[in-house]
């Protein structure tokens, strides 16, 4: 898991009074993106009913989507960018009405940057599942009450195929390039394989051909302390009263989570064993600045996304398999004919190169083998090293 989005393309640093101040509000019962909402610079895209790869239905969703650039008359110049777990379309733009953050992608989308937008027309959706303006467990079910903890359990593949009724919508054939970092990159990799014939280019980041048991276990622990918050109520707390919501299981899973996507390196050289103030946290109340760091974050979280959703894309992350019901994840990959990046960060801790590495020999048409990026901000680094992943994406579109 990762977290895409402006504040974390950043370095680490400790928390100050001006920032504490900024969360001093309640926090509402969900951070999702509600209808009646300002719509920011979301489109939105309506789709007839769902059937799951477990076969459940949804009688019908929308996938919210950003765009910048414009789609020539081939229609061949599209590129897909597909975020990370608690991301959303929001690559580029400022926060303000409609978008708690700023774009998570700044220095890579736009005008001459990596995906150049004066020549790509970049389309950037929510995912399914999600919480900020795409259908998810915060949207209102038939019966007029959110969907909540009875939303369908999706798969990484059903997130991919709510992605192509989007293209199929807005008349792309084929993509020529579809890019994801971490769970994105899971998306990305699902596209390569379930539609080769749609996908010219494929860019793989920071993500692996398989959850292995010791990423679900990881997983497992941050969804049972969402659970386990008496605020959470088995998913029925969206007419909860500002402050009476799950936040603290939210954040809680949020500091968790944390602590994967940063290197020890960082944390260690960012904070050493500094306090936050001037009282000790050696048995006199106070604390160590990355435990205040971890509770910043973990509030802030709270404040943009939901509990629900959190799970739902958890578990789907948690389904995530190349080589399920394919022969394996070699044949799997062997069906990719994209020219593909893979890159991998040598400090990431949650999805470690090995993994890179496999989907890489795997793939024939890789235009390297795995780019590992040297870092030391961990699995983050494909967010914070936009210089060194903007070089690879160059030569990637260039092909």
């Amino acid at each position: 898991m990762d977290w895409q989005t402006s504040e974390d393309t950043v370095p680490s640093a400790p928390v100050t009074e001006a920032d504490a101040r900024l969360l001093r509000g309640r926090p509402p019962a969900t951070g999702a993106w509600r209808d009646g909402d300002p719509d920011g610079e979301r489109r939105f895209a309506a789709f007839g009913a769902f059937r799951t790869e477990g076969g459940e239905q949804l009688p019908a969703y929308r996938l919210a989507y950003e765009t910048w650039g414009t789609l020539n008359d081939r229609r061949d110049n599209a590129v897909l960018i597909l975020h990370a777990l608690t991301g959303d379309s929001h690559v580029r733009g400022p926060a303000g009405s409609g978008h708690a953050t700023a774009g998570w992608w700044e220095d890579i989308v736009g005008p001459g940057a990596a995906i150049d937008t004066d020549r790509w027309f970049v389309v950037a959706p929510n995912m399914l599942g999600g919480c900020q303006g795409s259908t998810g467990p915060a949207s209102i079910a038939p019966d007029g009450y959110e969907w909540a903890a009875r939303f369908p359990y999706l798969t990484v593949r059903d997130q991919v195929q709510a992605q192509v009724a989007l293209a199929d919508a807005l008349g792309i054939a084929q993509w020529g390039a579809v890019i994801g970092g971490s769970m994105g990159g899971m998306h990305a990799l699902e596209w390569g394989i379930m539609h080769p014939d749609r996908v010219a280019r494929l860019g793989v980041l920071a993500a692996p051909p398989v959850t292995t048991a010791d990423q679900v276990a990881l997983n497992s622990v941050q969804t049972e302390a969402i659970r386990m918050d008496p605020r959470f109520v088995g998913g029925e707390y969206y007419d909860a009263q500002a402050g009476d919501g799950p936040h603290r299981g939210l954040a809680l899973a949020r500091r968790m989570a944390l602590l994967n996507y940063r290197s020890p390196t960082e944390l260690n050289q960012r904070f050493q064993r500094s306090w936050q103030s001037g009282v000790s946290p050696l048995g006199h109340g106070g604390r160590f600045a990355v435990e205040s760091y971890l509770d910043f974050h973990g509030n802030k979280f709270t404040r943009r996304f939901d509990a629900n959703s959190y799970i739902t894309l958890v578990e789907a992350m948690n389904s995530h398999d190349v080589g399920r019901d394919r022969g394996g994840i070699e044949d799997a990959l062997a069906r990719v004919s994209a020219a593909t990046l893979v890159l991998g960060i040598d400090s990431d801790r949650l999805f470690p190169v090995e993994g890179q590495h496999r989907i890489a020999a795997g793939i024939r048409n890789t235009i390297d083998d795995t780019v590992v990026i040297t870092s030391d901000f961990g699995h983050d680094g494909f967010l914070i090293e936009t210089d060194a992943v903007s070089r690879q994406l160059r030569r990637l579109l260039a092909v």
